[in-house]
């Protein structure tokens, strides 16, 4: 993975699970434009021109003055291509504290969670009593039991009303909706992370694999900053005028949101709701909100400001790269220990699930595949050789696409033949941190046409959905175009 650096000595290549390469701002600062009530970028639209850690120090008098660097060395960058590790080194902290990475496999991220779990909340809102209810199987006193022993956390265990089951019921399928749109992402993600835990903790007995990647995602994406694209928050700003993320304007909305927050902070914790660990994370999310408002209202070109910025995106980084761990965790322990499995070590396995009516929605469709011995022995062998290899692939990045598409086509397949859609959508979701940024841009250009062609037939002009998802306000792409080979700051 090499790495390629711009005219100022910026490093220019992406990571290369990400594919590649990097996004430029446009001109109006919109393309990066983050959620309002959450952390904007570090950096105003004019950057200023990264030099040397060393230039400002100890200049030498005139008649000593080095030499000039020979053409195409880096700032700092001895001719002879010797190059000090400090140099580097803080190249590196510049990236993770200048900016968040990856903005388009966060923003699919985001849409792609919140997408699975409203769908299932929808799915199951007739059966909701039976799951996580009252008339479910594991009951209250069952499950406070539970809950007293592994600290988990869901607020469905406050009281056993009925009617509060419901209230947070329908608040999960309400943060799930304004997640995926991107309406107050750092709130809309806190309060979907609440709706995820409170379910799931409440009958933890109800869930597959799919639901353990969404509850895990669920805590990751609090940390994201997830509404820098492709969310309504980065259209308001980008009409706004805020493309430098700094100067917050007055916003009443959020400042509401913020106060019914802190003030149900104080209920639950004054009645015992929270135990000592959660009260801390989310006390401590409510006062950083503050003095992330209070900075952008009042200094939001200060040192206080640009420290938050930095924070900001150093915990956005962090999060990300433990997003992308984690996936290939779920996928290495999945592979080996099929290895050491009987049925996958002589080829049989896919074979069996195939053939349980539980897991027939198409019997005919099943059948007709599992007829073929030697089908069934690929689609096997070939299932345990690409989680195994799928985390070593990274340091390819065609390989890495190549195994990508793979997964996903597995997951397509496990959701129509063995009837398991929610689990494979939660996967689907999960590989999406992978995916080259070309293709997400590719994909949100055509779901912009897409909308544009439906707006006209409606007799309404169609305008992007943010000003991100490749169309601005007058039709024209608001994705500045990547030339073959062509790597650009992600500043």
């Amino acid at each position: 993975m090499s790495e390629q650096y711009g005219p100022h000595g910026e490093r220019t290549g992406g990571p290369s699970w990400a594919g590649g390469r990097a996004e430029a701002p446009p001109a109006d600062g919109g393309q990066h434009t983050p959620y309002a009530d959450g952390p904007p970028h570090a950096g105003s639209e004019q950057q200023p021109t990264r030099t040397d850690p060393y230039e400002s120090r100890n200049h030498p008098p005139a008649g000593d003055a080095p030499h000039p660097p020979e053409p195409g060395a880096l700032p700092g960058e001895a001719a002879d291509g010797a190059n000090p590790p400090d140099s580097a080194f803080a190249r590196g902290v510049a990236r993770i504290t200048g900016s968040a990475l990856a903005p388009y496999q966060t923003a699919i991220v985001r849409i792609g969670f919140a997408a699975t779990w409203l769908f299932f909340l929808l799915r199951e809102l007739p059966h909701r009593h039976e799951l996580y209810g009252p008339d479910g199987p594991w009951g209250w006193n069952l499950a406070d039991r539970l809950v007293e022993s592994n600290h988990a956390f869901t607020v469905l265990l406050w009281t056993d009303s009925t009617a509060w089951f419901e209230f947070v019921y329908v608040l999960a399928i309400l943060s799930s909706v304004t997640l995926l749109i991107g309406w107050r992402s750092r709130t809309s993600s806190v309060l979907f992370m609440i709706g995820v835990l409170s379910l799931q903790n409440r009958s933890v007995f109800m869930g597959d694999g799919g639901d353990n990647v969404i509850h895990l995602m669920a805590m990751y994406l609090v940390l994201t900053r997830c509404g820098q694209v492709w969310s309504l928050d980065a259209r308001r700003l980008r009409r706004r005028g805020g493309g430098d993320g700094r100067a917050v304007q007055s916003d009443a909305v959020g400042v509401v949101l913020w106060a019914v927050f802190g003030a149900v902070m104080v209920g639950a914790t004054a009645l015992g709701g929270l135990s000592i660990g959660w009260g801390l994370f989310f006390w401590a999310l409510w006062a950083s909100q503050a003095v992330w408002r209070l900075a952008g209202r009042y200094a939001p070109h200060s040192e206080v400001r640009t420290v938050c910025d930095m924070l900001a995106n150093l915990v956005h980084n962090a999060a990300l790269l433990v997003i992308v761990v984690e996936v290939c965790l779920i996928y290495s322990t999945a592979g080996w220990y099929k290895i050491q499995g009987s049925r996958w070590q002589d080829g049989t396995a896919v074979y069996y699930p195939m053939n349980l009516d539980y897991f027939s929605p198409w019997p005919e469709l099943n059948s007709v595949l599992a007829g073929s011995g030697l089908l069934m022995l690929l689609i096997t062998y070939g299932t345990v050789a690409v989680q195994v290899a799928f985390p070593f692939a990274l340091f390819n990045r065609r390989v890495k696409n190549v195994l990508l598409a793979a997964m996903i086509t597995e997951h397509l397949s496990i959701a129509v033949l063995l009837g398991l859609p929610f689990f494979s959508m939660a996967m689907v979701a999960a590989d999406a941190v992978f995916l080259p940024t070309a293709a997400l841009l590719w994909m949100g250009a055509r779901a912009s046409g897409g909308r544009k062609r439906l707006l006209s037939r409606l007799g309404r002009p169609g305008t992007g959905a943010d000003g991100n998802a490749g169309a601005d306000d007058d039709g024209r792409s608001a994705v500045p175009r990547q030339r073959s080979g062509e790597n650009v700051s992600v500043r």
